[in-house]
């Protein structure tokens, strides 16, 4: 796009006189605001209806998202969000009830919180649930929380150390460090697995547990998990799930079952509420038997009277860390998900993570002649890690092939994460199983072409994207010199 096309953006919209709403009949007698509240001057812009709605419809259309083409974040799992989850938390008695209505008036509310507390729990293999986390980073600071409270409340207060493999989640360390844990990172061996003779090496009775991501974010399925959790265990610790790639396990695995001690979910990623754009987020913690009774409350639970009758109420667990926000979580979040799920049901979850599991190795058996795949001998899970190298091409990196794959309509895939001294120049490439095969091969097509255009024009990757509307930016000097706000014209 030339610089016409960023016109309506750039340029001052605003005319004098111009109306786009005509706001109806005051309903409340007119008051007069106090005189230090009014300003001389308060340059609102004066812009029509039409300016308005071209505006920001031209906005969306210079973004990639999953409306519009495939998004394959991997870590992050960027699914379709299905309509009919838009249209049941648009329903008015959801979207209109407020936080603290009395709880027989909101009954049909709690229940779905109760059933979903339910589900997550049995999904996962768990004992208990609390729905208030509003992400997935907090719903990890929770569970941390939770861990902590545990031991203290057995006397174990020496038990500050959090143990965390080197392919775990980044948000993990930053977790831990808030709940005034002492980070240890604990090494990935050749086939990607979390070292077993470090993780001997670091257990004692400091040990508060293990924070692991499983699958990790190599895309690979622990081998040695259930050893894992019990040298863990063994030592008096807790292990803690990042549930954030349980979209290759429902109705497969059970983490639960497996020997963790709490996960957390995020439901934008495993049952397609929405991700990104700030929020809302929603992350779920499900925990053992032996630490329901820490869970953040108020949770929700059924109480039957003598005719037999369910209501549903607010309750406290009993050694409960508290709250972790205001109201009772994202609750929009939670009727998304709650919908997802009872649309799929215990097949259709299965089928979900059967099929996505699927499509990764598809683009891995395609890409894996072009691009190395550090561990491309075992199958991957959900999501497959390539490297950005391509031979014959020694000054092409990940960056260059990412900005390229916007030319051909893709978001690109995550660039450099996991880190570079795990995976240099990592593309960890998430498909999802919401792509057909016709897409996944336009994808791969995509990336076998620009495998070819590194190794005879490495000018155009590192020029591109070349049909974005703007060129590739100087992300250092970007990161360093923030411009956050605009200046109102006088």
């Amino acid at each position: 796009m030339g610089k016409d096309a960023l016109e309506p953006l750039i340029f001052e919209l605003s005319s004098p006189g111009r109306q786009g709403v005509r706001l109806p009949e005051s309903d409340v007698p007119p008051y007069e605001l106090p005189a230090e509240l009014l300003r001389d001057h308060l340059p609102l812009p004066e812009v029509s209806q039409v300016d308005v709605t071209r505006h920001f419809t031209h906005l969306s259309q210079l973004n990639m998202a999953v409306d519009t083409t495939m998004y394959p974040l991997g870590s992050c799992t960027m699914k379709y969000n299905p309509r009919v989850n838009e249209d049941a938390a648009r329903l008015p008695g959801f979207a209109l009830l407020h936080p603290l209505i009395d709880p027989d008036a909101a009954q049909g509310a709690l229940c779905l919180m109760y059933e979903l507390q339910n589900f997550l729990a049995e999904i996962a293999g768990f004992a208990a649930c609390s729905l208030q986390p509003a992400a997935g980073a907090q719903g990890e600071f929770t569970g941390i929380l939770i861990m902590r409270a545990y031991h203290t409340d057995r006397g174990e207060h020496q038990r500050t150390k959090m143990l965390i493999p080197d392919s775990a989640h980044g948000t993990n360390p930053a977790s831990s460090a808030m709940a005034g844990l002492t980070v240890v990172e604990i090494p990935s061996d050749k086939r990607g697995n979390v070292d077993l003779t470090a993780l001997k090496a670091n257990l004692d009775d400091t040990v508060c547990g293990l924070m692991i991501t499983n699958p990790n974010t190599l895309g690979m399925f622990e081998e040695h998990i259930e050893e894992v959790c019990h040298l863990v265990h063994e030592a008096g610790g807790l292990v803690y799930g990042d549930g954030a790639n349980m979209n290759a396990l429902l109705g497969i695995a059970k983490p639960g079952e497996i020997g963790f001690d709490v996960l957390h979910y995020n439901l934008h990623k495993t049952f397609s509420t929405p991700h990104g754009g700030g929020g809302p987020g929603s992350g779920p913690v499900v925990v053992s038997r032996q630490l329901a009774d820490f869970l953040p409350g108020p949770i929700v639970r059924a109480v039957e009277d003598a005719d037999g009758e369910v209501r549903y109420e607010w309750y406290m667990p009993p050694k409960s860390i508290g709250r972790m926000r205001a109201f009772h979580g994202n609750f929009g979040m939670l009727v998304r998900a709650y919908t997802y799920i009872r649309v799929h049901g215990e097949e259709g979850l299965r089928a979900v993570s059967q099929h996505a599991v699927l499509n990764a190795n598809y683009i891995q058996a395609r890409l894996r002649d072009t691009y190395p795949f550090p561990h491309g001998e075992r199958f991957c899970m959900h999501e497959t890690c390539a490297q950005g190298k391509i031979a014959g091409a020694p000054e092409i990196v990940a960056l260059d092939i990412s900005k390229r794959l916007m030319d051909y309509g893709f978001h690109p895939p995550t660039n450099y994460f996991p880190l570079p001294k795990i995976v240099p120049e990592a593309l960890l490439i998430e498909p999802t199983e919401t792509e057909s095969k016709q897409t996944l091969d336009r994808f791969c097509d995509a990336m076998l072409k620009i495998a070819e255009e590194a190794r005879h024009n490495p000018k155009l990757l590192k020029d591109a994207p070349h049909t974005a509307p703007l060129k590739r930016l100087d992300e250092v000097r970007a990161a360093r010199e923030l411009v956050l706000c605009c200046a109102i014209p006088s």
